[in-house]
């Protein structure tokens, strides 16, 4: 335990705590700016395995604020969870690391949430929440909603259980905003306060020693303003996730098609549009591309496309999916 003394010696952890969190296995959801940094949080708290799951590469604008990842990672355009995996490994080299380059579904977060203790919101969306949501209800896991932008941040854990609201039933009283860090920007303070908020309440959880109340903390670091209220009352007495256990998003037919927030990129999931199969195409029809060990990446006409093995692609510079669909037709057929 030499390594971990200073948590160790924690009040609130202690030996016990501490042995309990390196058995510990946590889920984290995107591994963006949320991501990275509970990433190398939980890494250096002590946790026995990490599972990462982005569909994305590192770019320049990223470097900003997510702390994993280096100027190399942004040129070699590498996939986030494998930067991350690599940057974690030099802190932690017995640290058990899964990782994903995938668009998160219901079938992928059911399989490998299934074992897992914890699961941790790196995301920018509601429609992913939701589904982190549902699964974590299912499967009787906790889970640790974050999000942050421009100067501001907000975090809540969820708990399954029907005494307790869920994110579900929260929604009504969540900020309200339709920015996005691509839209209105972020400084990184807000990013590292949603995470300590919410690494906080992994540790309580993960090292078995404190219940967790029902509550969402809140604030602006621009406006010094910060402040907790409790959400007990806030249950949906028709809430199909945690009172009905419905589940919806688990039965939600999976888009295949749809923007990514504040991208100016559509994302498009054609299982027929295997690495073998693009190369092909793209040879045959004298398309010039660069390959790499995660995917292909080319321009047709004035659009850059990114394909993955798996036909996951990122068509970039646009936002309507039917345009973006019919660039994919018109390369591929």
């Amino acid at each position: 335990m030499g390594r971990y003394s200073r948590q160790t010696l924690f009040k609130h952890i202690g030996v016990d705590g501490q042995r309990a969190i390196t058995k510990r296995t946590v889920v984290i959801i995107g591994v963006g700016a949320l991501g990275t940094v509970s990433a190398e949080m939980l890494a250096r708290a002590g946790v026995k395995k990490l599972i990462l799951v982005d569909r994305d590469y590192v770019e320049e604008t990223n470097l900003q604020r997510q702390s994993l990842f280096t100027e190399r990672d942004a040129v070699n355009q590498t996939p986030k969870v494998v930067a991350a995996k690599e940057r974690i490994k030099e802190i932690r080299s017995d640290l058990a690391i899964e990782t994903y380059i995938e668009h998160c579904d219901a079938q992928l977060l059911l399989s490998i949430a299934a074992g897992a203790d914890l699961i941790l919101d790196g995301t920018d969306n509601f429609e992913t929440r939701l589904l982190i949501n549902d699964v974590a209800y299912k499967l009787g896991i906790p889970w640790i909603y974050a999000a942050c932008v421009e100067s501001t941040y907000v975090s809540s854990a969820f708990i399954p259980d029907k005494n307790t609201p869920c994110f579900r039933c929260l929604i009504p009283t969540l900020p309200t905003t339709t920015l996005t860090c691509d839209t209105a920007g972020i400084i990184a303070p807000a990013v590292h306060t949603a995470v300590s908020l919410q690494i906080s309440a992994a540790l309580k959880i993960l090292s078995g020693g404190e219940i967790i109340k029902p509550s969402m903390t809140m604030g602006d670091l621009w406006q010094n303003e910060h402040m907790t209220i409790g959400t007990e009352a806030l249950i949906h007495d028709e809430c199909p996730t945690c009172q009905t256990k419905e589940f919806p998003e688990l039965n939600r037919t999976t888009h295949r098609q749809f923007s990514l927030c504040g991208r100016d990129t559509v994302q498009i999931i054609d299982d027929r549009l295997t690495e073998q199969v693009v190369a092909k195409t793209l040879t045959e029809r004298s398309i010039e591309y660069k390959e790499t060990p995660y995917f292909i990446e080319f321009h047709y006409d004035d659009t850059r496309i990114v394909a993955f093995q798996n036909g996951r692609l990122l068509v970039h510079g646009i936002m309507d999916v039917n345009k973006g669909q019919t660039i994919v037709n018109q390369v591929f057929g």
